[in-house]
């Protein structure tokens, strides 16, 4: 029998990535679409400010194709709202009544996507949801995942942890009280090597700067291989 069809939520970071490498390693579910949020005006990823290019090349490394909702930077929650229902709309024409988050453990945010999903008839995922978030972090590492923090909220995290490397020596300069996935809006990651991805992207964190109260790291990718 063929399984069923599930589109990720995908925000170029960590927890989405490890999100694909649960729902292939399960075997549950055909990953058939990355869901992702552009701002439209800058051309990146919505909060994790990775350039769209990279993003492209995120999604052909893990062999499944992107599904991009474009917003504008100013971004109400009707327009944000119109533009998902859309999105879920083309999923459920292309057969697809599943939607996989990375979301680890805010009760919040997990009914917010219940409902909106629910009410549209698809069924919400969670594989991740709370798993300690400590040994989770450590997992990812282990298990060879590799992401650049992409994004700090510098009222939470010190500045200085944009563009650092996910690692273990990263989990161990944390300080108390920040979760070490940033499941609290801590920080925001792009991941450009694991398990999910047939190859890993070469890439390297740039420019350092800051814009409406965050920290970005602006992460550069090598050009491709001329033939």
């Amino acid at each position: 029998m063929s399984r069923p069809k599930l589109w990720l939520s995908w925000s170029s970071g960590k927890d989405s990535a490890w999100t694909l490498h649960k729902l292939r390693a399960s075997g549950e579910f055909e990953v058939t679409g990355l869901l992702t949020t552009i701002n439209q005006d800058a051309g990146r990823v919505a909060m994790h400010a990775v350039r769209e290019e990279l993003l492209d090349r995120q999604a052909e490394a893990a062999g499944v194709p992107l599904v991009k909702i474009s917003i504008p930077a100013q971004c109400t929650n009707a327009i944000y709202e119109a533009a998902m229902s859309a999105a879920v709309a083309q999923a459920r024409a292309a057969g697809v009544f599943h939607m996989a988050f990375g979301d680890l453990f805010l009760e919040d945010i997990r009914r917010y996507r219940e409902e909106k999903m629910r009410s549209a008839g698809m069924t919400p995922i969670f594989p991740l949801w709370d798993l300690p978030t400590p040994a989770l972090a450590r997992e990812m590492v282990a298990g060879g995942l590799r992401a650049y923090l992409t994004c700090v909220d510098p009222k939470q995290l010190d500045r200085r942890f944009a563009g650092r490397m996910f690692d273990h020596e990263l989990l161990d300069d944390l300080p108390p009280g920040v979760d070490p996935c940033g499941e609290n809006g801590e920080f925001h990651s792009f991941a450009f090597a694991g398990p999910m991805f047939a190859k890993a992207l070469e890439v390297t964190p740039g420019q350092i700067l800051e814009r409406d109260g965050f920290v970005f790291a602006d992460v550069m990718g090598a050009s491709p291989a001329l033939p």
